[in-house]
């Protein structure tokens, strides 16, 4: 069987096997590496897309330490996104944008496992047009939130309106200012993060700071209220990279509270996801040329968790 690779093939991923993982079949180890179900990693190995070398591998291939192993990623089949009637909390509106408080718990856009009750779904039944420039997967999407982060959204609805917040976000004119509560006290009232920001090799749903052959990640944080074993902080992004302020909280050493994939301990309080919240956001009408700036009032759960610090019940 030969390698298989096409001009359907949007991406080619590598994974260096631990130590700590040999032995594994390689569906299981691939699957969990990738974030995709077993049976789909099995559907990539049977198609040949899955190398060591040049020796194309099988599902029940047993993997060494050291080894690296290259998957070729196909583009994923067009999907058909069905409007769904879906209340949206909007806060602004307009002929060309749309500015949505996203609740926490909601995914932005279809993908495997999470093909209804998005965000986009919401969109397609609440508004006529969308940009299409993010195909139909996307439509209207310049940026993207985390499923358990709550806020403020920008969303596009025609292709001049979105190449113009996006050419805004890639430039940094586009502003957005995000409000988390996150463990510990921080030595410093204000200060920047700059990493390089990675996916994590042993856990491909994770990212994590790298030395070098990362992409380039810069976050501004200013400490808005302590109380000893937890802080407020807010955190401005000059890059928008999967995770950023997550990562940056955690390699600081200060973890968001309730974030299950960067700081998995217990806290006392009821949160579901991340304390995460994209607060403000601030940029130029893409038609009018007017600078405009919303914010988004901070969710119940993360005010209940404020309240509580202020009285000290922790």
């Amino acid at each position: 069987m030969e390698f298989i690779t096409d001009r359907n093939t949007e991406e080619i991923e590598k994974v260096v096997v631990a130590e700590a993982d040999a032995g594994q079949r390689a569906d299981i180890y691939l699957a969990v590496q990738l974030g995709v179900s077993r049976s789909n990693m099995q559907k990539l190995l049977d198609e040949g897309r899955v190398i060591r070398g040049t020796k194309v591998l099988k599902a029940n291939y047993k993997v060494r330490t050291g080894e690296e192993l290259t998957i070729a990623i196909p583009e994923p089949e067009p999907l058909e996104v069905q409007p769904e009637d879906i209340p949206l909390d909007i806060i602004f509106e307009d002929e060309d944008v749309v500015v949505v408080n996203k609740p926490r718990g909601m995914v932005v856009h279809p993908a495997p496992g999470n093909y209804t009750g998005t965000l986009v779904n919401a969109l397609l039944y609440y508004c006529k047009n969308l940009s299409g420039i993010n195909s139909v997967i996307r439509p209207g999407i310049v940026h993207r939130l985390d499923k358990d982060t709550s806020g403020i959204m920008i969303v596009a609805k025609n292709d001049a309106a979105h190449i113009s917040l996006s050419e805004q976000i890639q430039s940094k004119s586009a502003h957005r200012s995000y409000l988390a509560i996150v463990r510990g006290n921080l030595k410093t009232d204000s200060g920047t993060v700059a990493t390089q920001i990675a996916r994590d090799k042993n856990d491909r749903k994770k990212m994590t700071v790298v030395k070098e052959g990362g992409r380039d990640a810069v976050t501004d944080y200013e400490v808005l209220e302590r109380f000893g074993r937890f802080s407020v902080v807010r955190c401005q992004l000059r890059t928008g990279r999967t995770h950023q302020i997550r990562v940056h909280m955690e390699y600081l050493g200060y973890p968001l509270v309730g974030d299950p994939k960067y700081s998995p301990l217990k806290v006392p309080f009821a949160i579901n996801g991340q304390a995460l919240h994209s607060q403000e956001l601030e940029f130029t009408h893409p038609r009018t040329g007017e600078r405009l700036r919303f914010e988004a009032p901070l969710p119940e759960d993360m005010q209940k968790i404020i309240t509580r610090l202020r009285n000290g019940q922790f």
